[in-house]
């Protein structure tokens, strides 16, 4: 990410944006494996961190090794293998043993082997073993090496990258060795060495090539600290150029304060919480004031912000300017367009919405354009298609983004391209420790719910091992029954993406569960890699009650609100952080009726973690986000978090918060003393920002 707009080439004749069909070895086919990862070029293929690291230790005997646990074995092959067939795939396995006990080798769709692997030959294998209920020993596709290549390879630390179907580690590990045989990688340092010395940082082209190869804990851990700050950095820099350019903004036509708003406040069949309505009062005065509003209303899941949000738009309808309400999926659009158009003629509100979304399509489309142009719509809700070309308004008066947009330069520009200054209202339920979100939201004035509707019943939480998901199918099914529904999450979206097999995916998972729950429920699944349509087709389904259960990666994790969902299973909950599985826990409990959660470890994890044992106790986001901020370690060895959080590709504000605050002192530094950047030793700094800002990157996808 440090490197946008890097073109130096090295002595190996790559530069960033070279293509990979210039890294010897990666033929066209190989090339489209990359594509499927979105890896096109060798700054690409560099910015593609590992995800974890393999171990390779010392072979154990079968009898000392730990089921549950990933080990290497030295074992003979006992005897020919055999095949069968069994739910589509083939299944081929052999009988493997040492000197202290015996264990079965099985791998799936891959019955060459029985020629290839031949009685009486000595392998190395490494896997997750396992134990039966009878106590027989076997590992599921372990990863088999000759004893001369194990041993080649003991003691060393290997990056593990994050595969799709098709896509070996092997491939990925090829290339990146060749892109870092060169003498010098195509990357240029952009921190004065004295600073890098002072800040206790990696120097750049350290840090990329020990991210990929470390020979030590500490050189990894070395390596991940200046990426992660480089990210932070950039980040910070861009932010303070909009927090100087929100402090000068005058607002040149404030609002005046109306009677609908009140009217429909009073008219509620609840009472708004002493939060919602500071957070209001906020809103409603700087609507009316000085500046331009750029503020952010965080809140908890089911907090109720949507409905301060709507209380905005009505000021701004009712001032008679239009009001544009940006959801994540069109699903979400969909439903906050039935909501608001309830309101409107339940209570009689002066609000004439319309929908704006990519799929709608011909005479609605040109019908709501016209609508919007001529200002008969003055509430429009959509998604990015509010921003795009040939939407024109007549008169905008205040943006309201929900959820996964964080309104910032992209859209600014696109705005400002029409001729608006608008105030931005920005909602999240994103739980941020109050210390980190005065460095991460510089630019934004913050409006917080901190509290939950009374009508709220809390969800009951419970963490458990896989021991139990027969039972957890069979509580489902009957949730089912009662006419309820349920998410299933699963950390990966096919088999291979984790090399030992470790991971629930939903693409198996799916097809598990429609053979083990009754057949009247209907099974269906969604990943982020499925066609947008696709996905909206399957989320309109669900919220419509069309699927009884959704098998997804965390793509849920905001976009879609179904009150009738009452169960949230969660596969391998020991790789989520805690904030990011509380926003999944957020998708149930939005109804009237009881909902459950609950965390399952994967196989290999012993006992209960005290990570998830804090979720089973608290519901509330913002004290599981402090425990979350005690309790993370900073990259955590052998497992390179790329969580996503905020935007960010490498950074983690929780485990990382220290280098957050390192990074905002140095941003500070140079406010102080070259804020301009225009010191031979920060130019290069300057360019990278300028061509990050060039293509309008904002980090914060909040």
């Amino acid at each position: 990410m440090a490197a946008s707009g890097r073109t130096k080439a090295n002595k190996g004749g790559l530069k960033w944006d070279s293509p990979l069909s210039e890294v010897k070895g990666v033929g066209a086919k190989t090339a489209e494996l990359f594509a499927r990862k979105n890896l096109w070029t060798a700054g690409d293929m560099l910015s593609f961190y590992p995800r974890g690291y393999t171990f390779y230790d010392r072979p154990v005997m079968a009898a000392e090794a730990v089921p549950g646990s990933v080990c290497a074995l030295k074992l003979v092959i006992v005897g020919s293998g055999t095949t069968f067939h069994a739910r589509g795939k083939s299944v081929t396995y052999f009988r493997a043993a040492d000197e202290s006990g015996q264990v079965r080798l099985t791998f799936f769709n891959m019955p060459f082997l029985k020629k290839t692997i031949q009685a009486g030959t000595i392998h190395v294998v490494r896997g997750l073993l396992k134990q039966s209920g009878n106590g027989n020993r076997f590992m599921e596709q372990p990863r088999l090496f000759t004893p001369s290549d194990y041993e080649s390879l003991e003691g060393t630390m290997q990056p593990r990258y994050s595969l799709t179907a098709g896509l070996k580690n092997s491939q990925i590990l090829r290339a990146m060795e060749r892109i870092h045989s060169a003498d010098k990688l195509p990357v240029e340092e952009f921190i004065p060495e004295d600073d890098l010395e002072r800040l206790d940082l990696a120097g750049e082209e350290e840090a990329y090539r020990k991210i990929h190869f470390p020979s030590s804990d500490e050189e990894a851990q070395r390596a991940r600290k200046r990426l992660v700050f480089d990210e932070f950095l950039l980040f910070l820099l861009q932010l303070a150029g909009e927090k100087e350019r929100n402090r000068k903004a005058l607002n040149p036509d404030p609002m005046i304060e109306v009677a609908d708003t009140g009217r429909l406040i009073e008219a509620l069949p609840y009472r708004l919480t002493g939060a919602q309505a500071r957070a209001w009062k906020e809103i409603e005065k700087d609507l009316s004031g000085e500046h331009v509003m750029n503020r952010l209303l965080q809140g908890d899941v089911g907090s109720g912000k949507t409905i301060i949000a709507f209380l905005a738009l009505l000021m701004t309808a009712a001032n008679g300017r239009q009001g544009a309400l940006m959801a994540p999926t069109e699903v979400l659009a969909a439903q906050h367009m039935q909501s608001l158009s309830g309101l409107a003629k339940k209570y009689g509100l002066p609000v004439r919405p319309v929908l704006l979304t990519g799929s709608v399509k011909g005479e609605a489309r040109r019908k709501a354009l016209k609508e919007i142009e001529d200002g008969t719509a003055n509430v429009i809700i959509g998604t990015h298609a509010l921003i795009q070309e040939g939407v024109n308004y007549r008169r905008l008066g205040l943006v309201v983004t929900d959820e996964q947009h964080r309104f910032g330069v992209r859209q600014r520009e696109a705005l400002a391209g029409k001729g608006y200054e608008v105030p931005i209202l920005v909602m999240s339920a994103t739980p941020i420790p109050r210390t980190l979100a005065i460095i991460l939201y510089g630019d934004l004035d913050v409006s917080l719910i901190t509290e939950l509707p009374g009508n709220r019943r809390p969800i009951r939480n419970t963490v458990v091992g896989t021991d139990y998901r027969e039972k957890a199918w069979r509580f489902i099914a009957r949730q089912v029954g009662e006419g309820r529904q349920a998410f299933i999450i699963c950390p990966a979206i096919e088999e291979g993406q984790e090399e030992d097999g470790s991971l629930e995916n939903v693409t198996d998972y799916t097809e598990k569960l429609r053979e083990g729950l009754p057949a009247a429920i209907r099974v269906d699944s969604l990943t982020g890699r499925m066609k947008p349509a696709e996905k909206e087709r399957v989320m309109a389904d669900f919220a419509a009650g069309r699927i009884d259960v959704l098998v997804s990666t965390t793509v849920i994790e905001v976009g879609i609100n179904v009150p009738n969902a009452t169960v949230m299973m969660v596969e391998n909950a020991e790789r989520f952080g805690l904030a990011q599985l509380h926003q999944l826990r957020g998708r149930v409990g939005r109804g009237g009726e009881q909902s459950y959660c609950i965390f399952m470890t994967g196989e290999n994890v012993n006992g209960k973690p005290e990570r998830l044992a804090i979720l089973e106790k608290s519901n509330d986001g913002f004290y599981i986000a402090e425990q979350d901020l005690k309790l993370r370690g900073p990259g955590e060895l052998g497992g390179i978090r790329q969580s996503g959080e905020l935007g960010f590709v490498l950074a983690d504000i929780y485990g990382d918060a220290g280098v957050l605050r390192t990074a905002s002192e140095y941003v500070r530094f140079l406010e102080e003393n070259d804020p301009e950047l225009a010191l031979p030793g920060h130019s290069r700094l300057r360019d990278v920002l300028s061509a990050r800002r060039a293509k309008l990157i904002d980090f914060r996808t909040i």
